[in-house]
């Protein structure tokens, strides 16, 4: 190709960064929950099904959960803890399991997310031809449209769940006045009334008795509608409108939860206020202001890997993109479309002020969810976070840290009771209430880790925004789970390591053994991050020394990572690994992704030994284990291996009743993961996954398109986070890197690693140690080779480093000399 030509197609690329329309849409209502599109505003959530005789919007608060306050921590008597732990050290695991499952549950397993109903909307004149239908969910805008022509007459329903005026509101139109017929009414699982007040219409809901727990959750939702034209009238438990030109629908719904130990709240006065402030504003105004507040979240980011071909729908999409070669330009659109529809559903299901989004984030169609919906924290609830730095979704992680905050209170009791210990823990589940005891069994919950695993995430948070007064903020948290291991870990004597027992490699044992053991790898793993996250922060926040040193004997005392006969990395501290187990979890792997302990870079013959384990376990899984395996091949710099995972993941399941004939199947209609069934981290996984592929600050410098696969030749990214308070810009071709723009936000040394030679003033070539704080990375015990594993290989990586501003940008460039040579 001509020099000239190359360098302009460059130039072009790089100014030329166009942003595509994210919309899903199809041509037909949707006949079941997994075909309705989610919309909501972090505290109310709609599945909208679109329908034209009968419409459909499934409703729900993110409060009405079952129950009410309570613990289901059951007290063990330190003898029994002690006899348990010697089982296991002897080696007589299924004795210590009966024991477990004998002292340690309390009967509660945890409350379920609850639905709060539906809108039922039954319009007239809908029984004659329908032409035209179109039902679609504009991810920039959030939100849902329905249109259909019936006898000449053109019909739109605009649906949204305000982010200004937290109600949900639908308009009605028409482009021929008089035409606007219906009743509404509503439809409900829930222990409910349904009563007019005057042309308003009320249902107060009771959430759910379970497991012996009352439920005290008190939900109203009340309905008015303002219409332009025709005749408003309210009878026999339905709002009836006849002959209209146009009509606006306002929901809104209000509980009495306050906190998780609190349900005083007048849930009436908070409905008919929300409800009244919403009326009071004209339709224009608060669908603009609505979509103004979700844009300045999720506009930042903005991906191209293809011009979207808007012309097929959503599903037609998936079946085509199911059955297409690797390289159909199909592929590519459907992933940048499922990348921004996880930070769509992520804004939509977790915003300041409210809970965090569960195991289906805020949309659930029944009384009991999967799993009840609760909040599974050995993965799945650190899972749907995993996004929000990187993506440039800062806020959306506010009730995480308040999930994080409330069970560093109640989980001050399991610790202290089930282990006599200090600080504070929670097992592998917990709920609204904040539950902290053991729940399922032990082969799933004698894990106690989840509130260290969830700690690490309010440290990861300082490494992105540098900021010392939050550091301050969340070092009680970070404290209490570090608290909690150096007083509950004990000694193994065959080894003299520190340790946690009892505790399971989730959710599975060794071949032929039962799961509760000791000191398994993902253990160590999370201990060092929680051991390392505290010392750090003490460090940084001045705690006194007697306390920074008691971290570092600790951190000393604990098990280094082994490589085992197959060249695996052990799950256990035995090589008792099954080269042909295929478990969904790969728990080990947690040093990989999300930690840093694992690097083909500084660690690579541990990184050849996750590899191998990868290898082993095989890529098919359930649809948020290919997720979590994403960003696992892109952390191992394997971007095509990375992208066989998003093929997998894009693969239909029509619904759960076919699972049968589509064995393979991993995702719904309306892009919702399939576990089967729904869980939401699948998708959140997917979009963490694509943003790691492109970019990565994990190992103490900012890697660019560490990962792209071969198949994504040309595109660009604009506004994702990294560590040290950098925002980066960058454009490629041919899979080489073209333009990178990076903005400071905290000053300080930016040290970049590019598979391409950059030139940039002030940009100089990488020595020593990241002297920024802010990509510090712990230094790990070297592994202990029982097997042989070869060091990982990469390709070459050039390392600068780069002095900035607070405040500026900076442009980096490819050489022209290596593109053109890697161009011929």
């Amino acid at each position: 190709m001509n020099k000239k030509k190359i360098i302009l197609n460059l130039v072009l690329l790089t100014i030329s960064i166009t942003t595509y329309a994210q919309t899903i849409w199809y041509n037909h209502p949707a006949h079941q929950w997994q075909e309705a599109l989610p919309i909501g505003n972090g505290r109310i959530g709609g599945m909208v099904y679109g329908g034209v005789s009968t419409d459909e919007i499934q409703l729900n608060e993110e409060t009405v959960w079952g129950g009410g306050p309570h613990s289901n921590v059951r007290a063990v008597p330190a003898d029994t803890l002690a006899k348990v732990r010697r089982l296991i050290f002897e080696g007589k695991e299924y004795l210590a399991h009966n024991m477990v499952n004998a002292n340690f549950m309390s009967g509660q397993n945890g409350m379920p997310f609850e639905t709060v109903g539906s809108l039922i909307i039954k319009s007239e004149g809908a029984k004659f031809g329908v032409n035209g239908y179109r039902r679609s969910l504009d991810l920039s805008r959030a939100v849902a449209t329905t249109s259909y022509n019936i006898d000449g007459v053109n019909y739109k329903r605009e649906i949204f769940t305000s982010f200004a005026d937290n109600v949900l509101i639908m308009r009605i139109s028409a482009d021929k006045p008089g035409k606007i017929s219906f009743s509404a009414g509503y439809k409900s699982p829930l222990l409910h009334d349904v009563k007019l007040d005057g042309t308003q219409l009320v249902m107060n809901g009771k959430g759910a008795d379970h497991e012996g727990i009352k439920g005290v959750i008190r939900v109203q939702t009340r309905m008015a509608i303002k219409n332009k034209g025709g005749k408003l009238t309210a009878k026999d438990n339905c709002l009836n409108l006849k002959a209209a030109d146009e009509a606006i629908i306002y929901i809104s719904m209000a509980t009495n939860f306050v906190n998780y130990k609190d349900v005083s709240a007048d849930e009436k006065s908070r409905c008919s206020s929300m409800l009244a402030a919403a009326m009071a504003k004209p339709f224009a105004s608060a669908i603009k202001t609505h979509s103004k507040i979700f844009a300045q979240q999720y506009g930042r980011v903005n991906l191209n890997l293809i011009k979207a071909d808007n012309a097929i729908p959503t599903d037609s999409l998936l079946y085509k993109v199911t059955s297409s070669r690797d390289d159909s330009p199909l592929n590519a659109q459907l992933a940048q479309t499922l990348f921004q529809y996880g930070r769509y559903m992520l804004i939509c299901s977790s915003q300041p002020g409210g809970q965090a989004a569960n195991l289906q984030g805020i949309w659930n169609e029944s009384m009991k969810a999967p799993w009840d919906g609760k909040y599974t924290i050995n993965i799945n609830t650190e899972m749907n976070y995993w996004p929000a730095q990187i993506t440039n979704l800062q806020e959306t992680e506010y009730p995480l840290l308040q999930l994080i905050k409330d069970l560093s209170e109640t989980g001050k009791e399991a610790a202290r009771k089930m282990y006599g210990a200090r600080g504070y823990m929670a097992h592998h589940n917990t709920d609204i209430w904040r539950t902290t005891g053991m729940v399922d069994g032990a082969t799933w919950g004698i894990w106690p880790h989840g509130a260290g695993w969830l700690s690490t995430h309010a440290f990861q948070r300082y490494l992105f925004n540098g900021d010392k007064s939050y550091l301050r903020s969340v070092y009680p948290q970070l404290k209490g789970a570090a608290d909690f291991y150096l007083t509950a870990m004990v000694k193994d004597h065959r080894n003299n390591w520190l340790v946690i027992v009892p505790s399971i490699s989730p959710e599975h044992g060794p071949k032929g053994k039962p799961a509760v053991t000791a000191g398994c790898t993902m253990d160590n793993q999370i201990v060092f991050d929680v051991l390392n996250d505290a010392l750090t922060a003490a460090r940084v926040l001045g705690e006194p020394q007697n306390y920074i040193d008691s971290l570092n004997n600790a951190i000393a005392l604990l098990p280094p990572m082994q490589i085992g006969k197959y060249g695996q990395l052990q799950e256990w501290l035995s090589d008792s690994d099954d080269p042909k187990d295929q478990h969904r979890h790969i728990s080990h792997a947690y040093g990989l992704f999300p930690s840093a302990q694992i690097s083909p870079l500084r660690t690579p013959k541990l990184a050849s030994a996750i590899k191998t384990t990868l290898l082993q376990r095989g890529d098919e899984a359930t649809g948020w284990s290919i997720g979590w395996k994403i960003n696992l091949w892109a952390r191992l710099l394997d971007g095509n291996h990375a992208y066989k995972l998003v093929r997998s993941l894009m693969n239909v399941l029509p619904a759960d009743s076919v699972q049968g004939r589509y064995p393979h199947g991993r995702m719904y209609p309306n892009l919702f993961d399939a576990h089967p069934p729904f869980q939401i981290d699948g998708n959140f996984g997917f979009t963490a996954g694509m943003a790691e592929m492109l970019l990565q600050s994990h190992d103490g410098a900012v890697q660019l398109l560490p990962a792209v696969p071969d198949v994504w030749k040309q595109g660009s990214v604009k506004g994702l986070c990294v560590r040290g308070g950098f925002v980066v810009d960058m454009t490629w071709s041919d899979n080489c890197l073209n333009q990178a723009k990076i903005t400071s936000k905290l000053g300080g040394n930016l040290r970049i690693r590019s598979y391409t030679p950059l030139k940039c003033k002030g940009l100089k070539p990488a020595k020593g140690n990241n002297p920024n704080p802010l990509f510090y990375v712990p230094t790990i015990k070297t592994p202990i080779e029982n097997g042989t594993a070869e060091a990982l290989s990469v390709r070459k990586i050039y390392e600068y480093d780069l002095n900035t501003v607070a405040g500026k940008t900076y442009t980096l460039e490819c050489c022209r000399a290596f593109m053109v040579l890697h161009h011929k």
